[in-house]
């Protein structure tokens, strides 16, 4: 007998959810018994998921390089000076509502994905630049200077010591980072990113709970899923 661990688990669970969706058509239609259509129609749930999991990533990929990096930048010596002015732009990002940053995104990049990786790439950086920079400035000024010691170039000494000692740190802002996008990048689909907020938008616009519920129950699952993954690698 097969044992799934929870990260498999949850994955298997997700993935069925969206192929056996419209199996659930009975469940549905006691949830919305006035409505004719209870199962999304205009498009499958496995394609919403795989186009939603890909903004996301796409998005965390780019905050990841662009938050680190900067983190990294200003804890060293020729940087530290724009550490204030790192924060506070990392702060205001995650401040500025989603759904004006979609507004103010469109007409430079038009409707679609392109404007909601914008959106979710400047609300998801806040938490990696804060722990990435919490994790480095944790680092032991004596471990550093040790390294230093022994003969290794700056390069080492970030790459071997300081980066791997803050790991676990900027490991808990990605996780942050990318769980809080999950359910942020459902807002896409009032631009036309297809996304799995397409029913949740529907079903808001035509009053239709089932719609709701089946885009909600997914993007749970999917935030749960990666959650649960991200912890067996922390």
């Amino acid at each position: 007998m097969i044992r799934l661990t929870p990260p498999l688990a949850w994955l298997t669970l997700l993935l069925a959810a969206a192929w056996l969706m419209p199996a659930l058509k009975p469940v549905f239609e006691a949830v919305a018994p006035d409505r004719s259509t209870v199962i999304y129609p205009r498009d499958t749930f496995l394609s919403l998921l795989g186009e939603h999991v890909a903004i996301v990533a796409v998005a965390a990929v780019m905050a990841i390089v662009i938050g680190v990096g900067s983190a990294v930048l200003v804890t060293r010596r020729s940087g530290e000076e724009f550490l204030p002015l790192v924060s506070q732009l990392a702060s205001i990002g995650q401040t500025f509502p989603p759904v004006a940053v979609l507004a103010l995104s469109v007409p430079a990049l038009g409707y679609g994905a392109e404007a909601v990786v914008v959106a979710l790439v400047l609300y998801g950086l806040l938490p990696i630049v804060r722990n990435t920079l919490a994790g480095l400035q944790s680092v032991d000024r004596g471990v550093i200077e040790s390294a230093r010691g022994i003969g290794l170039s700056p390069r080492q000494v970030l790459f071997q010591v300081e980066l791997p000692i803050a790991a676990p740190a900027i490991m808990g802002g990605i996780r942050t980072s990318v769980t809080i996008n999950i359910a942020t990048a459902a807002i896409g689909s009032t631009i036309g990113a297809n996304t799995l907020g397409d029913p949740i938008i529907s079903g808001i616009v035509n009053n239709n709970i089932a719609f709701t519920l089946q885009g909600a129950v997914l993007i749970g699952l999917l935030a749960v899923t990666v959650d649960s993954a991200f912890s067996r690698i922390a």
